[in-house]
């Protein structure tokens, strides 16, 4: 389904139509970073611009030595200078397209690792908002649209004003009367500028939110292919992605159509300065005033007075453009995690001998996790629906918490709160006596290994996603966990063994072989609190019985929450609790709640029921 973009809000107000030239001063700081090769940007489109000058002057001093000399006037020198100037443009436009290219790869290449950074910072809270698709338009088509202007922008800019100060210069010291002339038709171009820039700024912003709808729509097509296509449900994506289309459709030619009535007006404008000049200059010579010369060369310095004008009012245009671009990519690169180390953890890391708690903090796994108590818990997404209410539980090390309940009961809700990602609405999480947002994030989450109902398994080979657990472990030690996994055997079954590329997202393991190969990248993690959601939901019975005998090797002497959906598999928890409703209904080891006779007890034996039932039939079958 397709999302609304506008229900994300960037930070930026769309009723903002100037140019923020704070935005544009922090975004240029990403250029400033390269001064030499601005340095050389600069010097090319001083000199390029400095050329362009004196082409005209060369005019004007060629037509009055010819009317001075006749046919004994310095061919040869106008000459050699003309094409000494045609070298210093070939070399300086040669140069600063080698240049602005470089920097535009160095900024777009920083920017996009900023927001990429920021995004491994970000809480899980952040993307529970915003759809993958909405990211990645950030990061591809606005980052473009960005960079391009950061770079080649800056180059016309340069250009653009040094080639305009040095012609209102050189027109001023032939005739200020046709300069005054000339320049008379700029506040025309301002206030030309003013009434479109608003416009097009607006259309811009809808453009970009537009992308990101499309992009958005794009990602989940992708990735819903295999239940559109069991529903049948294409023609009715198609039609709700055309409602996308056609809405970027308006808006494009929308802008389009801003940008082609502004920059003719320029042009028109331009022209008339042109006539003017020719017109008044044409009179004054006719009364002796000023030489044929002066008009020749002013003519040709009144339109290229206009060319930067009409160079720089296209990137004004683009300017408008990527500010919209800007103002969302700079949201994301300036979010803010809304889970992060307290002040006082940051300055205990900043000098780790000043307190225990800077020792602890800063600890790589060397002080390990005794207990884990939770006080009085409660978490709500939204305050008017709490998820938990008054969880009160203690862990101590070497235990196995098994989580069991009706689906929304908040099992995995406060899973997720004990690993500190997303933090108690009410109460405290306590590690070894200290509430955890008193400890590193870092080092809370470095000593936490998890295996997820849908496993995820990146691109590489199976032996680089194992390795992903511990990236400096050894081959042999990848080895082994793949064996206490029982993922071995699949393995070297397999062509290629462990080098065997997985695919993109896992695509050419099973779901049962990813959920393997996810549990030896925790086991090999080795960490102190171990989370397993529903872990052997996606493997056969016999595999869960292999993983199982694992299991119990794996357990010893850490924290390990286990989410269950078979019951069975739980029987040796050390504590089992049956969470519904956002609260602990029960509590105890299996043998306790059996013989309580209540929740658990029913739901073991209509779920052994179930089993024995479904495995009747299939023998029946048979």
């Amino acid at each position: 389904m397709p999302f609304d973009d506008e229900q994300f809000d960037d930070g930026f107000s769309d009723d903002t139509t100037k140019v923020q030239l704070d935005l544009w001063k922090r975004l240029f700081g990403y250029a400033l970073a390269y001064k030499k090769e601005l340095a050389f940007l600069i010097v090319a489109a001083v000199a390029t611009a400095g050329v362009e000058v004196s082409y005209s002057l060369f005019a004007k001093w060629v037509v009055d030595d010819v009317q001075a000399n006749g046919m004994d006037a310095s061919f040869g020198l106008w000459g050699g200078l003309y094409l000494l100037c045609n070298l210093v443009v070939a070399v300086s436009i040669g140069g600063f397209e080698w240049i602005a290219g470089r920097v535009s790869c160095y900024v777009s290449h920083d920017i996009r690792f900023a927001a990429f950074v920021n995004l491994q910072k970000l809480s899980f809270s952040y993307f529970d908002r915003r759809p993958v698709g909405w990211l990645m338009a950030r990061l591809t088509a606005d980052c473009d649209r960005l960079t391009g202007i950061l770079s080649w922008g800056f180059v016309d800019m340069i250009w653009g004003f040094t080639i305009m100060v040095g012609l209102t210069g050189a027109m001023l010291v032939m005739d200020w009367r046709l300069a005054l002339l000339v320049m008379s038709v700029l506040p025309v171009v301002w206030w030309v500028s003013i009434k479109f820039h608003r416009r097009i700024l607006k259309s811009a912003r809808l453009v970009r939110s537009t992308n990101s709808e499309i992009t958005g729509s794009f990602n989940e097509s992708i990735m819903g292919v295999l239940t559109s296509k069991t529903f049948v449900s294409q023609d009715a994506n198609a039609k709700q992605f055309g409602v996308l289309t056609n809405r970027m459709y308006r808006a494009s030619v929308r802008n389009l159509v801003l940008a082609a009535v502004y920059l003719p007006l320029v042009l028109v404008i331009a022209s008339v300065a042109v006539n003017l000049t020719l017109t008044v200059g044409g009179s004054f010579v006719y009364l002796g005033l000023i030489g044929a010369g002066t008009v020749v060369a002013f003519t040709m310095l009144a339109r290229n007075f206009f060319w930067p004008a009409e160079i720089m009012s296209s990137w004004f245009i683009e300017l408008q453009m990527a500010q919209a671009a800007a103002e969302r990519v700079l949201s994301v690169i300036d979010e803010d995690p809304e889970i992060q180390d307290s002040a006082s953890v940051l300055r205990a890391l900043a000098d780790e001998s000043a307190s225990r708690l800077g020792r602890f903090a800063a600890d790589g796994g060397h002080a390990r996790i005794q207990r884990i108590e939770l006080k009085g818990v409660g978490f709500a997404y939204d305050p008017k629906q709490p998820v938990l209410r008054d969880i009160d539980l203690v862990a101590q090390r070497g235990d196995t918490i098994a989580i069991v309940g009706p689906t929304g009961g908040g099992k995995s809700t406060l899973v997720n709160v004990i690993c500190r990602f997303y933090e108690p609405t009410a109460g405290q999480v306590l590690i070894d006596g200290t509430d955890y947002r008193n400890r590193s994030l870092h080092w809370l989450q470095s000593n936490l290994g998890m295996v997820l109902q849908d496993a995820h398994v990146f691109s590489g080979s199976i032996r680089e996603n194992i390795r992903y657990g511990r990236l400096n472990a050894t081959d042999a030690q990848v080895e082994h966990a793949a064996r206490l996994a029982d993922a071995h055997g699949f393995i070297t079954a397999l062509d290629q063994g462990y080098d065997t590329p997985a695919g993109e997202g896992g695509s050419r393991l099973s779901a049962g072989q990813k959920q393997l190969v996810s549990l030896a990248r925790a086991i090999l993690a080795d960490p102190q609190l171990l989370v397993m959601d529903e872990a052997t939901s996606s493997v056969d019975t016999e595999t869960e019985l292999a993983i199982q005998h694992a299991l119990a090797e794996i357990f010893r002497g850490r924290i390990s929450f286990v989410i269950a959906h078979r019951l069975s598999t739980i029987r040796n928890a050390t504590r089992i609790l049956v969470v519904d409703g956002g609260r602990i209904v029960e509590s105890g080891d299996h043998g306790e709640l059996m013989a309580a006779n209540g929740r658990y007890a029913a739901l073991y034996r209509q779920q052994g029921l179930n089993e024995a039932t479904r495995e009747w039939s299939e023998v029946a079958g048979a």
